[in-house]
């Protein structure tokens, strides 16, 4: 079951993220931040056990902009589609949100070229989204792959 996240969400979406921030798949985000920004989240909850197997942000950037962000799935649900379950339900509300483009940074760039991202410079992304990679440790070498799509 694809549902927008609650409180109660947070450790296990900060254990989805932490795990694959290890495994080097996205960047590990502070749970104090994971917190603040739940109403972001999206999950992918197991109906049978009702353990969140996936989650992923979308964070508005601007008036037609915006970012999916922390787009991870448990290793052992991984290869079920949920990851695209999950970028679609988060494109969904972008479009429901009047959002026109929405833009992704990833080290997995064909799960979002399936979904119709295009691959881009990222210097032609505006400045306000730098904010968070300067917190990066990977910052200024930024490694990730961006990639951009309309809503």
């Amino acid at each position: 079951m694809i549902r927008k996240a609650t409180l109660r969400d947070v450790k296990a979406i900060h254990g989805l993220i932490t795990e694959q921030a290890q495994s080097g798949h996205i960047l590990a985000r502070a749970m104090s931040e994971l917190y603040s920004q739940v109403r972001d989240f999206t999950v992918a909850e197991n109906e049978s056990t009702g353990e969140i197997q996936g989650c992923g942000a979308l964070q508005i950037v601007w008036d037609n902009l915006a970012e999916i962000r922390s787009l991870a799935v448990q290793t052992g649900a991984q290869g079920r589609g949920l990851g695209t379950l999950l970028a679609e339900a988060l494109l969904k509300e972008a479009r429901e949100m009047g959002v026109k483009k929405v833009f992704v940074l990833t080290y997995r760039a064909a799960l979002f070229e399936r979904l119709g991202f295009i691959q881009m410079d990222k210097g032609q992304l505006p400045h306000k989204i730098w904010a968070d990679c300067i917190r990066c440790a990977k910052f200024p070498e930024c490694d990730e792959i961006a990639l951009v799509r309309s809503a």
